[in-house]
């Protein structure tokens, strides 16, 4: 009798396999052009994403060019170890999370309010206007955001510097100024990102039902009523999900624009993980030491999407999977 039982689950087991793939290569039949499609994308992920994750096993080399990667002396948790304890450690992380603070404190919640009062705009005219002049700055390289920021703000003829002296009778030092670095990067990225960052607010905002705003109207409510308990609420798995991805990057500032911004009077303040990886790798030929850096900033970035995806659901929320 129990010999007979487990022959019966066994042939159910094997007719459930047989029937999900001929399930599967019906609707690869069906579908296969789709798929064909879906094939670029695939190849560009498996090329440029997947094969060079091989890469980090360079961090637990001691990697020298002339004996080649296969051939270099394994070291194992040694430069993570050396990372680790060396002093700089501690202000590079400093650094790294005091920008990612800020980023999160002023530049996340920016495109949401700008995304908020763009909604509110009845003229369909002045919006698309508006929504193309915040939009130009993304497209702007940041080099270039760069130079505008020294034209405007050196003590050389500078136009902001030149209406300060007028005005209080002194120029400060903005480019040189450990004190107004951070402000520096934080004002640059939402001048060039708030607009940019706008429009997946504004598509979520334009699914939200009109028939709630109607019937919010009738009840007499306030466009501010509205706005907190229709607009915001509609949003809040959008809301979540940009956050949680932007907790990710807590370790990720950006090398290009803090190494512009950066100078020889406000690297104590400028030096982060991004610009650190760089100076190592590059100018100093330290490849394995620099790749466990970035392993690490990775490993990091990973936790705290988890976390915080947790963290989410935990509290109700939708998260990212």
């Amino acid at each position: 009798m129990g010999h007979t039982t487990t022959t019966d689950s066994l042939q159910v087991k094997v007719r459930k396999k047989q029937s999900t793939k001929d399930l599967f290569l019906k609707r690869l039949k069906r579908d296969k052009w789709m798929y064909l499609l879906l094939l670029p994308g695939i190849l560009y992920f498996l090329i440029f994403k997947y094969v060079p994750m091989w890469g980090v096993m360079l961090a637990f080399k001691n990697y020298q060019p002339f004996t080649g990667f296969m051939n270099s002396e394994w070291v194992g948790l040694d430069h993570f170890r050396d990372f680790f304890q060396n002093p700089d450690f501690g202000r590079l992380l400093r650094n790294t999370l005091l920008i990612s603070l800020y980023n999160l404190v002023f530049f996340f919640p920016a495109p949401i309010i700008i995304a908020l009062m763009l909604n509110e705009v009845r003229k369909e005219f002045y919006k698309r206007t508006i929504q193309t002049l915040i939009y130009v700055p993304h497209f702007i390289s940041m080099v270039i955001v760069a130079s505008l920021s020294y034209v405007f703000l050196t003590t050389e003829g500078g136009i902001v510097n030149s209406i300060l002296e007028q005005v209080i009778g002194h120029k400060i030092d903005f480019l040189s100024s450990p004190d107004w670095f951070r402000p520096l990067i934080i004002l640059q990225t939402m001048w060039k990102e708030c607009g940019w960052g706008t429009i997946i607010f504004l598509a979520a905002l334009a699914g939200v039902d009109t028939e709630q705003y109607e019937a919010a109207i009738v009840d007499g409510a306030s466009r501010w009523r509205q706005m907190w308990h229709i607009t915001l609420p509609s949003i809040r798995s959008t809301i979540i999900i940009l956050l949680i991805l932007k907790v990710g990057d807590v370790l990720e500032n950006g090398f290009e624009q803090i190494y512009l911004m950066t100078n020889a009077l406000n690297r104590d303040v400028a030096d982060v993980f991004d610009t650190y990886v760089y100076m190592m790798g590059i100018t100093q030929g330290a490849f394995s030491y620099s790749t466990a850096v970035g392993l690490f900033k990775s490993i990091v970035g990973v936790i705290l999407v988890f976390t915080s995806n947790y963290l989410a659901k935990r509290f109700g929320q939708s998260g990212i999977y």
